[in-house]
């Protein structure tokens, strides 16, 4: 792959259609892959996939992909234990409640680490088998604690692209550029009522999981889901490593959550009405480069 003077990998452009992430479950898979076997960019939501995984399995697993997907799985002991776990043949009655993954903290379990990582990898894996398309995967910065375990394992299945949003996610390109070198990664945590100048970390060693190099990992491309040219100019220069594109995101944009500027008024349908002040300023995007 040829690279800049200033050693930033040239790529290829992405195909004029980027499908969104919408989670939970509805970016799946099957969507994502139809989407790239027509030319474009299939995006999964991250979103929850340790859940979906292990609900699929409980379901029955009609058709047996979370299976062979689990069998082409790297993490080949981890991916044995969660189908011996949560695998039900025929699916389990419908008076039985589901069996859950662990809760999240901010130092989870090892196996709940396992199981992201192994999770994230089905969902690109099957997303990108039989074509030569492209894939994303679409995570929240607000939803911080998988995010490590889920970039490993969607890297771990050649996922092609990173997007995010719900925040200001400086800190991705860099993890992205570690993981690739088979690094240790952290991340800083929001922790609401937290004391000034404390700070958690979460933290992932990728050779916890596999030796280094066991699979060629390459660092996908990051594109940043912003709404104003203040957040692109902050990404651009202040991130840890190099955002490869903007997604824009627009006042209509399902999802958009941030509150109009100078003060939230209601419409009649109880939806905030936005003004000029919050249109974003593509000149001042497009001239980041």
């Amino acid at each position: 792959m040829d690279t800049t003077s200033e050693g930033i990998p040239v790529r290829p452009p992405l195909p004029p259609i980027i499908q969104g992430g919408m989670g939970t479950g509805v970016s799946n898979w099957r969507l994502a892959r139809a989407v790239a076997q027509a030319g474009q960019l299939g995006v999964v939501s991250g979103t929850a996939l340790n859940t979906i995984l292990i609900r699929r399995l409980q379901q029955g697993d009609n058709g047996g992909a979370m299976r062979w997907a689990l069998s082409q799985c790297p993490l080949s002991a981890a991916a044995d234990r969660i189908l011996t776990r949560y695998y039900v043949s025929g699916g389990k009655p419908a008076t039985r409640r589901f069996a859950h993954a662990p809760m999240f903290t901010a130092a989870p379990g090892h196996e709940l680490l396992k199981l992201t990582i192994v999770a994230n990898f089905v969902e690109i894996f099957l997303a990108k088998e039989g074509h030569t398309g492209l894939v994303g995967l679409n995570l929240l910065e607000k939803i911080q604690l998988p995010t490590l375990a889920s970039l490993f394992g969607a890297m771990l299945a050649g996922v092609d692209c990173v997007l995010m949003g719900a925040g200001i996610p400086r800190a991705i390109p860099g993890v992205l550029d570690a993981l690739a070198a088979w690094q240790p990664v952290k991340l800083s945590l929001a922790v609401a009522g937290a004391p000034a100048g404390e700070e958690t970390i979460a933290h992932l060693d990728p050779t916890a999981f596999l030796p280094a190099g066991t699979v060629k990992l390459r660092r996908p491309v990051f594109l940043a889901i912003v709404s104003s040219s203040t957040l692109a100019t902050t990404l651009a220069r202040k991130a840890s490593g190099h955002v490869d594109g903007f997604v824009i995101e627009g006042l209509s944009a399902g999802g958009h959550n941030a509150p109009p500027r100078g003060g939230t008024t209601l419409s009649p349908r109880g939806e905030p009405i936005y003004g000029p002040r919050d249109e974003a300023d593509l000149a001042a995007i497009r001239a980041l480069g």
